[in-house]
């Protein structure tokens, strides 16, 4: 019996990528093993056509990660997605495969993505629903019905296909706009989270061929006028956070955060300067904020956050184009920056949290290291200069010199 496989991948291009894909077609039998072990058959691509290659050294290979599979396929004439990272042809990861960089540790992150997109019509690129001649305020178009909405039967159509292939999508909205979206995608573990989302899209834009649609990702597409731009709102969570939280370890999580603004807005995708000014539900691009409840904020602290410091965080500061494997590695280095001050926290009593942040920065793990050997104010114990090649930020353990 043949299936189709259909593998996905993400191209070269910048400032973001754009996802391609081809299909193999194959005996059930000779892969039906790889359903259960995920070892589907590694592939090749002509890189040169993507931008991850030259002519004369074209072959890129396509590394298998993750497969979605609808029910009965087999008796169906659906294709099995395959979703690959790009590796070199001497099996190291492609420079633009960033999905390899995001490290190891934190296997207990929860990510709950909101995508918001717009819808323009391929013929004459118009946002769907933007040639009436009378536009009403934003406002009266966010959860509308009726005449107040357009697309929805392309929506619930990606809504369904979604969940036809085992995506832990959560819920659908017309958003403030006419013809903007948003749909909320909640996933455990850090990779599968950025998985989803791009395989989300991957459908957003295979459905969108046959309704002669374009999804437009761009941050803010409509500059003049009263309206919002679009977001990715990243909402996370480890253990950490959920079970053992306190007031003092989400300071301390603000403060990291805060201190490593510049390298998230950088990995928060293209044109956000457009859409955070500070106006439309955003702060400014070029300030850091939280707040309880606060839509305004960089981060908004739900309210059962806050009532018991246990909980999760929303960063609003993500665009709607940004590539969440970018996103999660970022988020990923700001928590450990947060425990490394913690740790530093718990060892001087009298120090502060926001003076730790501005002295030691976005320092590494081994960099960090090597800057508190040469700081005259704290010494290394004698066990952590024997491990220091291997110490993770959990082990750091420091004692005040009594300077």
């Amino acid at each position: 019996m043949k299936i189709k496989l259909e593998y996905v991948w993400l191209d070269g291009y910048k400032p973001e990528p754009n996802l391609r894909s081809k299909v193999k077609i194959v005996d059930y039998e000779s892969v039906k093993n790889a359903f259960l072990d995920g070892n589907f058959p590694m592939w090749n691509f002509d890189g040169s056509s993507t931008l991850q290659a030259e002519t004369g050294n074209s072959d890129r290979l396509l590394k298998p990660v993750r497969h979605y599979a609808p029910p009965n396929f087999i008796n169906s004439n659906d294709p099995v997605y395959v979703l690959c990272e790009v590796l070199n042809p001497d099996g190291t990861p492609h420079h633009s495969n960033k999905r390899s960089e995001i490290g190891e540790g934190f296997e207990d992150l929860w990510f709950g993505f909101e995508q918001e997109y717009f819808i323009r019509e391929e013929v004459n690129g118009n946002i769907l629903g933007h040639k009436r001649n009378i536009l009403k305020g934003q406002g009266e178009y966010y959860c509308g019905i009726g005449h107040n909405v357009v697309g929805r039967p392309f929506v619930e159509e990606h809504l369904n296909m979604c969940l036809h292939y085992g995506i832990n999508i959560t819920g659908t909205n017309a958003e403030v706009a006419l013809g903007q979206w948003e749909y909320q995608v909640f996933s455990q573990g850090k990779l599968k989270g950025g998985d989803d989302l791009w395989m989300t899209r991957y459908f957003l834009f295979k459905i969108a061929e046959k309704y002669g649609y374009h999804i437009e990702l761009h941050p803010k597409p409509i500059t003049h006028g009263e309206w919002n731009g679009s977001g990715l709102h990243t909402n996370f969570s480890t253990d950490m956070m959920r079970i053992d939280g306190n007031e003092k370890y989400f300071m301390a999580l603000f403060n990291a955060l805060e201190s490593r603004h510049e390298d998230h807005i950088k990995a928060y995708g293209s044109n956000n300067h457009l859409r955070l000014t500070g106006e439309y539900e955003t702060q400014a691009i070029d300030k850091f904020s939280w707040g309880v409840s606060d839509r305004g904020a960089s981060i908004r602290v739900p309210i059962s956050t806050a009532s018991s410091w246990m909980g999760y965080l929303e960063d609003r500061r993500p665009a709607s184009n940004a590539d969440p494997y970018r996103i999660v590695k970022v988020i990923l280095d700001s928590l450990r920056f947060a425990e490394k001050l913690m740790t530093m926290k718990n060892h001087m009593s009298d120090t502060n949290i926001d003076d730790l942040s501005e002295k030691f920065g976005t320092l590494s793990n081994d960099e960090l290291l090597n800057e508190y050997q040469n700081d005259e104010e704290y010494e290394l114990t004698s066990e952590m200069m024997e491990s220091k090649a291997n110490t993770t930020p959990e082990e750091i353990k420091f004692n005040l010199n009594g300077k």
